[in-house]
């Protein structure tokens, strides 16, 4: 007799869930990256995000000369500052178009516009909150326009709350501490970011301590516990103040 499987356990054999890994082809073109406005870590993974799925995308088609459109609305650019060209990848730096939108609803159109220009690789954008303009409603119009254009679009989303959104896979991204430089200890360490995974149509949820080295997006290894060094120990304070017969404590030192 033929077996009779649940609608979830066939859709589980069609569409198997994988492990998320850097370097993967396949990406969706709607993400969302949540983080702390007081830190770069959002739009920095955003950066390394694209980047890398870029790569994989150009080493398939051979289209690298492609802009990147960066939307920001007032708020983001106020919490964050405007992008610098000094501090992006290399290729991307005469590549790059930024929009100021003045409101979310600006910000909304220009990413949307965005989406559907052939000469764009891809489009990062900026909101800080949960404005109202940014309902599932206009999230879903990104994720259509995206979809319908072969545009990827990664979202930072500032300060702000998880809402109903119908972005195919939303991040939580962190600082995390970087990995020791490998020629001068005293110089700044790779960016590193902690980033959950908390939703996601193809893969599992999960978390990685993600470093773009080179321009190259990989993982690390979660960095050993800091031990702090030893303390020297405390002086005796009673040898300290024992009588000087007559010499001073510099006196008896020289002595």
């Amino acid at each position: 007799m033929p077996s009779h499987l649940s609608p979830a356990r066939v859709l589980s054999r069609t569409l198997p869930e994988s492990r998320w890994r850097p370097g993967l082809a396949d990406q969706p073109f709607h993400s969302e990256i949540f983080a702390s406005g007081s830190e770069a870590s959002g739009v920095g993974l955003a950066l390394a995000l694209a980047q890398d799925a870029m790569t994989s995308l150009d080493a398939q088609t051979a289209e690298s000369a492609r802009h990147v459109l960066w939307v920001q609305d007032h708020k983001a650019m106020q919490t964050g500052g405007r992008p610098c060209l000094a501090g992006l990848p290399p290729g991307l730096r005469r590549r790059l178009i930024h929009v100021a939108a003045a409101t979310p609803e600006d910000a909304l159109f220009a990413l949307e516009e965005g989406l559907k220009c052939r000469d764009v690789a891809c489009v990062i954008g900026e909101i800080a909150g949960n404005p109202r303009a940014l309902n599932f409603t206009a999230s879903r119009r990104l994720s259509l326009t995206a979809e319908s254009h072969g545009v990827r679009l990664w979202l930072v989303r500032l300060d702000a709350t998880p809402d109903l959104s119908s972005a195919r896979m939303r991040w939580q991204a962190r600082a995390a501490p970087s990995p020791p430089p490998r020629w001068n200890p005293a110089a700044p360490g790779t960016a590193t970011w902690h980033a959950e995974l908390f939703r996601a149509r193809r893969h599992a949820p999960g978390e990685w301590m993600l470093s773009d080295e080179n321009g190259s997006l990989h993982t690390v290894k979660q960095p050993e516990a800091f031990v702090p060094a030893p303390t020297r120990t405390a002086p005796d304070l009673v040898h300290l103040a024992r009588p000087t017969v007559g010499q001073s404590l510099a006196a008896r030192a020289r002595a």
